[in-house]
């Protein structure tokens, strides 16, 4: 089992969808590892820095682009970070293995494509997911006097495929989905525009997936919505839909539309995340209307 990193824009010009594929020049094949984590560069306006956790399944030519490559995301095991990661935190450089033999950041850093070592991916994972002390105990406290560094590595190995696992539990991915979701549209319902907090403090509203994950429908941000329980109750039993531009679609089978259409916030469309790339995907919006709405 090894670790890497894939370099991401939310504005690539590559043929990247997270969650499914990622492209890349044929110079980094050697260099792609079982499981990565996607990091978009500082520079770029509102960086999540590393984002997103994925397995790369199989690596196969593009059948497009001559000299390029596609890595086939393994359906399932995406999940974006609850906490994204700055490549310098509080504590300094997050990946630590970019420092060179001077303790200066390599040219590494410039890879699209390279590989991480089980500690730097520990410590990444645990600040994405935020954790808290629920694995094993975390590598950077780790006691590293002599006596213990052989046995640091097979240690970092045993904590990875535990953070594996971890990523893997359909609840801890279901609670992720729900923070990322609902952060993005501020705990506000987006078909009715409502914003209910119970007695508890607890918004009343759901994340829902677009497409769901029993038709393998993605925990990536923009096959998410928020929605109260009626408009959830609603939108899963196919009574209303969304268009590629949001306008909210009410079913013809819907009995009442008169107290549908007020139900429904004023402008008629689904309110949105402020980011592009959190907003709903048009190819889940329309895998939604051709497998669930009843038109």
């Amino acid at each position: 089992m090894g670790f890497g990193v894939f370099i991401h824009r939310s504005d690539s010009i590559y043929n990247d969808r997270p969650a499914e594929q990622y492209q890349f020049p044929s110079q980094y094949l050697r260099r792609v590892e079982d499981w990565i984590i996607y990091y978009e560069p500082s520079k770029v306006e509102d960086s999540r820095g590393y984002f997103a956790v994925a397995k790369v399944q199989q690596v196969i030519p593009d059948p497009v682009t001559p000299d390029m490559y596609l890595a086939l995301i393994e359906p399932g095991t995406y999940l974006d970070f609850v906490n994204p990661v700055p490549f310098n935190g509080s504590d300094g450089l997050v990946e630590r293995g970019l420092f060179n033999d001077q303790g200066r950041i390599s040219g590494r850093a410039q890879a699209a494509v390279r590989p991480i070592s089980p500690a730097d991916f520990n410590r990444i994972i645990d600040l994405g997911l935020d954790t808290n002390g629920s694995l094993l105990p975390r590598v950077d406290e780790v006691d590293t006097s002599a006596g213990f560094q052989d046995e640091q590595a097979p240690f970092e190995f045993e904590q990875s495929r535990d953070r594996v696992n971890y990523i893997g539990s359909r609840i801890v991915r279901d609670r992720v989905f729900r923070r990322i979701v609902l952060r993005a549209y501020d705990e506000r319902c987006a078909i009715t525009g409502l914003k209910l907090i119970n007695g508890g403090g607890r918004a009343e509203v759901s994340a829902a997936h677009i497409r769901p994950v029993e038709a393998n429908g993605p925990d990536v941000i923009n096959n998410g919505i928020a929605l109260s329980g009626t408009a959830h109750w609603m939108f899963d039993r196919g009574l209303i839909s969304l268009s590629d531009d949001l306008e909210i679609l009410i079913s013809r089978q819907v009995n009442d539309v008169d107290s549908v259409q007020a139900f429904i916030n004023k402008t008629g469309r689904a309110l949105t995340p402020r980011r592009q790339f959190e907003r709903p995907h048009p190819r889940f919006l329309q895998w939604h209307r051709e497998h669930c709405f009843k038109q």
